[in-house]
């Protein structure tokens, strides 16, 4: 059975959400879509929201937010104690996010990053392990 990956987004994400979708059922995981569920305006705190109520809800472990800029949905996302959004711009932040932060959310910014850094950035996201070790006491003062 695939691991369930949560995503959301708000309207200005709503295009590039549903690339990462195929993207994920690619990868061999199975999307869970949270909405929103076209380009009308919508508030991007709500799905942000959602997304951390599915992972507290054990509905999924991992998840992938988009907004404009990605912001604004990690913020939203980062006021839950149990989520660690990270914004990432590229593989490389990706990869530091889960090696060094053991990040359980992927944040993305549309209108900062075309369509293959973001799958870039899915890739190495879900394909990346947390280290530990040293990074182990820090993320446990994180919440």
């Amino acid at each position: 059975m695939a691991e369930k990956i949560a995503i959301a987004s708000d309207h200005a994400g709503f295009e590039l959400k549903a690339v990462l979708k195929q993207e994920l059922e690619k990868l061999g995981f199975e999307p869970l879509d949270l909405g929103t569920d076209g380009p009308a305006s919508v508030d991007y705190p709500d799905f942000g929201n959602k997304l951390a109520v599915a992972l507290e809800g054990g509905a999924a472990r991992r998840g992938v937010l988009v907004c404009g800029s990605g912001i604004g949905i990690s913020i939203a996302a980062n006021r839950h104690t149990h989520i660690r959004a990270a914004l990432c711009h590229d593989a490389l932040s990706a990869r530091l996010s889960r090696q060094h932060n053991d990040a359980n959310v992927l944040c993305l910014g549309a209108r900062l990053i075309g369509v293959d850094v973001a799958r870039d950035c899915l890739a190495v996201f879900l394909g990346t392990d947390f280290e530990g070790g040293r990074h182990q006491n820090r993320v446990a003062k994180l919440g």
